[in-house]
């Protein structure tokens, strides 16, 4: 039996219409996300694995803001706005690196210690005496979770800590010692050409398993289930298949993956998927974690990015698991994109009408109501005049 943590009744008479077409093509709807869910929730910017010395460091840019991650000399791992204090340059190019003792701005030479403070700028006798710290980079919220960096560009917001936004699943996380895992691969980006909603719909049910992911499907189709977003915090569950291995790939990952003998029994065959409202996931397999999320870059253009994490002593058969469950992954993501192709195309069209959800999609309407608490135009049916748009939500934001 697959163990549930939460009650998942779902309702009677639920509401099953998704958001409105056009959502998914609104460009003024698209500030308000930057606004609303993208600057003031919890992302995840990596692992503590992937900084695991002095002076490295992790960037991601999101939605016009710029993050830099750096381990400081002290071991501690920080977050700043990746922006020179003196004309806003980026302070560190590069998506990850390392540097020696300081960060040093590419545009003057601005030089910062590795905590955020300033050391001291290019000609100083060209400024007046500037204080080392209010001339520092401006840093940002930072938590770290079972080893996952957390951070938030906005400070506050309406998530709790992430420790406790993740309480519900951190007891089964545990197992896992994921805090201690090391990089597979590095991270990884790839573009899609949809908007981002319409990765996170194909990403928040298992309806969808056994049509269009036959890797899935042979591994743990007839054991899957869904637990929606409760508190910002989804949850799908899965064992293999006991007929499991059809497929060369599945065959030969259930040989080498299912002894497992380091988690308790009823995880040692166990598929996890954890979403974490608004956009993140973490996958965790009997001998591996992976983290993934996505970040508009336009209306019709999202970037992918994600990354895959192991035990660092691990065996041979987990080497060669983790390899052959990358590759069912990558099938699977491949056809998630174009499934989320079809469907965000087809918003643009007179003839669509919207979602009509199974019980099996919850999760999604359970997703999309997240949303709505955030941007509450998102209930309108109708597009609202996109220049109406921001002073009409915030009019509904004050009414709430």
């Amino acid at each position: 039996m697959n163990p549930h943590l939460r009650d998942v009744a779902i309702p009677n008479d639920w509401d099953r219409r998704g958001l409105p077409g056009w959502s998914y093509h609104s460009n003024a709807l698209l500030e308000l996300e930057k606004e609303y869910v993208f600057r003031n929730h919890w992302q995840i910017a990596g692992h503590v694995s992937d900084v695991p010395n002095a002076g490295d460091y992790l960037t991601m840019d999101v939605v016009g803001e710029r993050a830099l991650i750096v381990r400081g000399k002290d071991g501690v791992v920080r977050a700043f706005n990746n922006m020179c204090r003196h004309r806003g340059s980026r302070v560190v190019a590069d998506s990850q690196g390392t540097c020696r003792n300081a960060l040093v701005c590419p545009f003057h030479g601005w030089v910062y210690n590795l905590d955020g403070t300033l050391r001291g700028a290019a000609r100083p006798r060209s400024f007046p005496d500037l204080d080392k710290t209010e001339f520092g980079l401006m840093p940002l919220d930072l938590e770290i979770w079972m080893g996952f960096i957390f951070i938030r560009f906005r400070k506050g917001g309406p998530q709790p800590s992430v420790a406790e936004l993740l309480k519900p699943i951190e007891a089964e996380m545990t197992h896992y010692g994921v805090a201690d895992m090391v990089p597979s691969w590095g991270i990884w980006t790839q573009k899609s050409p949809v908007n981002w909603k319409s990765v996170r719909d194909v990403d928040n049910e298992g309806y969808h398993v056994a049509m269009a992911h036959p890797a899935l499907q042979d591994l743990y189709g007839a054991t899957y289930f869904d637990e929606p977003f409760i508190n910002g915090v989804s949850r799908s569950f899965a064992t293999y298949n006991p007929h499991a291995g059809r497929r060369w790939s599945v065959a030969q990952y259930i040989k080498l993956a299912s002894a497992a003998a380091h988690l308790p029994e009823h995880l040692r065959k166990a598929w996890i998927y954890y979403g974490i409202f608004p956009n993140n996931a973490l996958s965790i397999m009997p001998e591996s974690v992976q983290f993934y999320q996505e970040f508009p870059l336009s209306t019709g253009e999202t970037l992918l990015r994600g990354a895959i994490y192991r035990y660092p002593d691990e065996t041979r058969e987990q080497a060669a698991a983790r390899y052959l469950a990358y590759r069912i992954d990558r099938d699977t993501m491949n056809e998630d994109v174009q499934l989320s192709v079809w469907s965000n195309e087809s918003m643009l069209s007179e003839a669509f009408e919207g979602f009509y959800l199974s019980d099996l999609e919850y999760g999604v309407r359970t997703h999309h109501d997240h949303l709505r608490k955030q941007i509450p135009v998102l209930g309108l049916e109708t597009a609202p005049e996109e220049k109406d748009m921001w002073n009409l939500n915030e009019a509904m934001r004050s009414q709430v």
